[in-house]
């Protein structure tokens, strides 16, 4: 009788202990931050880590790390996505943006390298070097 109360009064608060399979998200209580914002974050990355938002003159940026890749995501006030970005490796870009830089630039390594996705789809690739921030197309043709 004991071991059935026992395990009647473990089974009412089975629901109120947290659950570990879900990661939690957490965002500052001062982050003044549209809700709609944080909500898409939230939706689209369930698994970030390390969290924070920047203003940037209209749009909110958000940065993080999510499946070991640093990213940053760029949003209107309303939550829609206009940019993303991810970290990866030099020897991700395209050859013809390694082969660029190599020629362009002979000696000078690639410090950082980013794929940037736009809202309509549209690849862009950005390699840091010599303090730089260069930018190319899909193709690997610079843009500045």
């Amino acid at each position: 009788m004991k071991t059935l109360l026992l395990a009647g009064l473990l089974a009412g608060f089975a629901p109120a202990l947290p659950t570990f399979a879900e990661p939690v998200l957490v965002i500052p209580l001062t982050d003044n931050t549209p809700e709609a914002v944080k909500a898409t974050i939230v939706r689209l990355y369930p698994t970030a880590k390390k969290l924070t938002f920047e203003k940037e003159k209209n749009d909110y940026e958000a940065s993080f790390t999510d499946n070991g890749k640093a990213m940053s995501v760029v949003l209107d006030a309303t939550g829609k996505v206009k940019e993303t970005e991810t970290e990866i490796t030099a020897s991700a870009l395209p050859p013809a943006v390694r082969s660029y830089i190599a020629k362009r630039m002979p000696g000078k390594k690639i410090k950082e390298a980013a794929e940037i996705v736009d809202a309509q789809g549209v690849k862009t690739y950005e390699a840091e070097v010599g303090g730089k921030d260069l930018l190319f197309d899909s193709m690997g043709k610079p843009l500045n």
